[in-house]
């Protein structure tokens, strides 16, 4: 497959790596000529400088026979104009924008992207994407990562392994053993630094990040065998009223359980719009490194705090002052990722690295075969990835334990109908199952072949 990427920051960069470790004929383009040569000296990538949108850059990139267009550059206009040039001048098939501003994305205006308006197949939010994220790890406070899988029927749960965790030390096969009955499979365990699929002799020890698939009805029992308590969220404090705080307060507002939201914003003009947007929210005008303003918040009886302003820094700080002044849990919004190594010296419950949801936003539209969902896990180390199994699939109406899937590949559940069951060794795969797949990023292509569907079913 023939891909160009426009925009070589980290969405950009970290796109090219899946696409060009997976044997794609891969062009990434930015004006900034530095990150293109970043680009091509560490990626098996063409580096194009220019501007994504002037038709002469897309030709010398080869727009001409490009299967794919994705524009992630740092404006949404310039997206916008490079799939419309992709279209309009080299008939491109298959166009992806990153779009910024919520007043491109109004229902209002849900015609805009048409065909024969500005023709964008597929139209990825940042704001949109952190913010169901942010969602995602309130409603599992006790994990540090989380996603949505099978229309909600199932959840990836990142749990982290204490010392007092009652599982520990025991082989996997048995824990299939001692809960017969629980719907979850480990798929992904990160031990000093590696992640890894698991075998069923592997044991868990205490400092172990596992991440488990779950049915949604047998998180909190699944929670509970790990060592977690499970807690509902009553009272949430956010930090950064722009677009992201602004999404999950009127999405907390909308829940049926009445949840106590605050939102504490520095920039007045900012404050007052959420102020006009929210109906029972409290806004709060000030600094939230203000210890004076977060006891006003009443952080130290919050059973959560949200810090997403557009500072990582600030977010980090935040979040350690909170739940040193009582808040029970704690999330932060990094847009670095080499901070992450940090959250656990700093006791800061789960992070959201918004070019991560991106990323996975993206790989969802890509992945060869019919793929409803993709979730990149870690520094891109690996994906869960849900797709539909087509007749063609040579795993089509096999035994699980016949299928020689790469040693990174687990499956994490499969649903038939619309029935979430937990992979056994005599379960059969068949044609319309949808099976979700934990895989190391260097087994994704040999998975894809698995699934083998040609580039018409994109």
């Amino acid at each position: 497959m023939k891909v160009i990427i426009c925009g070589a920051g980290q969405v950009g960069w970290q796109i090219a790596r899946h696409l060009s470790g997976e044997k794609n004929d891969v062009t990434i383009i930015d004006v900034n000529a530095d990150l293109v040569r970043r680009a091509s000296d560490t990626l098996d990538v063409q580096g194009i400088i220019g501007f994504a949108s002037y038709p002469d850059v897309l030709e010398r990139a080869g727009a001409r026979d490009a299967d794919m267009i994705i524009a992630a550059t740092h404006s949404d206009e310039v997206n916008m104009i490079t799939c419309q040039v992709a279209h309009s001048i080299f008939g491109t098939t298959r166009k992806i924008a990153r779009l910024r501003s919520q007043s491109y994305l109004g229902a209002l205006y849900s015609d805009l992207f048409r065909r024969d308006h500005l023709p964008i197949d597929v139209v990825i939010s940042p704001e949109r994407e952190v913010a169901e994220a942010a969602l995602q790890r309130l409603a599992a406070p006790a994990t540090f990562d989380t996603e949505s899988f099978m229309n909600g029927r199932a959840q990836l749960l990142g749990i982290a392994l204490d010392e007092d965790c009652p599982i520990l030390n025991t082989p996997l096969r048995q824990l299939n053993e001692l809960f017969t009955t629980l719907r979850a499979i480990v798929v992904g365990v990160r031990r000093e630094e590696r992640l890894f699929a698991p075998a069923s002799s592997d044991q868990l020890f205490a400092g172990d990040q596992v991440y488990v698939f779950s049915h949604f009805e047998d998180v909190n029992r699944t929670l509970e065998i790990f060592g977690k308590k499970t807690k509902k969220q009553e009272r949430v404090v956010i930090v950064g009223g722009g677009n992201v705080g602004l999404a999950v307060a009127r999405a907390l507002e909308a829940r049926t359980d009445r949840i106590r939201v605050k939102i504490i914003e520095r920039d007045i003009a900012v404050a007052e719009r959420a102020a006009d947007m929210l109906e029972r929210t409290i806004v709060l005008n000030g600094d939230g490194m203000d210890m004076d303003l977060l006891t006003e918040a009443a952080i130290d009886r919050a059973d959560a705090i949200l810090a997403v302003t557009d500072d990582d820094k600030t977010n980090l700080l935040v979040a350690v002052r909170a739940k040193q002044a009582g808040a029970l849990m704690a999330i932060a919004l990094v847009n670095d990722p080499t901070l992450a190594p940090l959250m656990g010296p700093l006791d800061i419950d789960a992070y959201i690295n918004p070019r991560a949801t991106t990323v996975s936003s993206i790989l969802r539209h890509i992945r060869h075969g019919k793929v409803r969902g993709v979730y990149s896990i870690g520094d891109a180390e690996a994906e869960m990835i849900e797709a539909q199994i087509l007749s063609t699939s040579p795993i089509a109406g096999r035994m699980v334990r016949d299928i020689a899937f790469p040693e990174g590949v687990l499956v994490g559940g499969i649903m038939k109908g619309d029935k979430v069951v937990k992979p056994t060794g005599d379960l059969r795969i068949d044609a319309g199952d949808v099976v979700a797949f934990f895989a190391m990023t260097s087994d994704v292509p040999e998975l894809e072949r698995l699934l083998q569907v040609s580039i018409d079913f994109f």
